[in-house]
């Protein structure tokens, strides 16, 4: 199992560079949104996976997982897109963008690919606790593999309520209606089960 480790600095440099990157850009656009909302949440996010990562010691390719999915959403709200791109809502920014217009956007391809990374992130959680608890190494099987899809669903299901805390408390926020959050919800379960197959045939 693996021992505790800290944080490699390439991803460290990473997470800095883009952090600092959209930051300035809220400023510039004065998108008070993001500065007062989605930053302090992205730091007490990242605060909870070091922490975690302190006691589990996740793989290196999750901590990239993470850290592009960080900056993939950071990119969603402050990039802004050509004003003859399809794209949903009043705000023609990179989160609203149609990839296949009607069928694909761009902020559902961000959360089918970050929640199944917080799949990948609950099995390791999972399988060192049993190890660290038990003595025992978890094996790749239906029932501890649906825990871990239903943790990534878990997650992915707190992300809705901090966007609707943002809706009830920001004014001209960019989160979106019912529908929208249905369809996020929809991407987080196709991402999750990737995962879930994914660890099921590699362990």
């Amino acid at each position: 199992m693996r021992k505790r480790t800290n944080l490699p600095r390439s991803i460290i440099l990473l997470v800095v560079i883009y952090l600092a990157a959209a930051i300035s850009a809220a400023f510039t656009q004065q998108n008070w949104e993001f500065l007062s909302f989605y930053i302090p949440f992205f730091f007490l996010f990242m605060g909870i996976v070091v922490l975690i990562h302190k006691r589990v010691g996740f793989p290196k390719g999750l901590l990239w997982g993470l850290a592009l999915w960080g900056g993939l959403h950071l990119a969603g709200g402050l990039i802004k897109i050509p004003a003859d791109w399809a794209y949903e809502g009043d705000h023609a920014v990179l989160s609203s963008w149609w990839i296949f217009p009607e069928w694909l956007n761009y902020d559902q391809v961000v959360h089918g690919f970050g929640f199944g990374v917080a799949t990948w992130l609950c099995w390791e959680s999972l399988r060192s606790n049993i190890f660290h608890r038990f003595g025992r190494k978890l094996y790749p099987s239906i029932g501890p593999i649906s825990l871990a899809v239903l943790g990534g669903m878990g997650l992915g299901a707190v992300n809705e309520m901090i966007e609707f805390l943002a809706v009830l408390n920001l004014e001209n926020t960019k989160v979106g209606g019912y529908y929208n959050t249905g369809w996020d919800l929809v991407a987080n379960l196709v991402g999750c089960l990737f995962a879930g197959v994914v660890i099921f045939f590699r362990g």
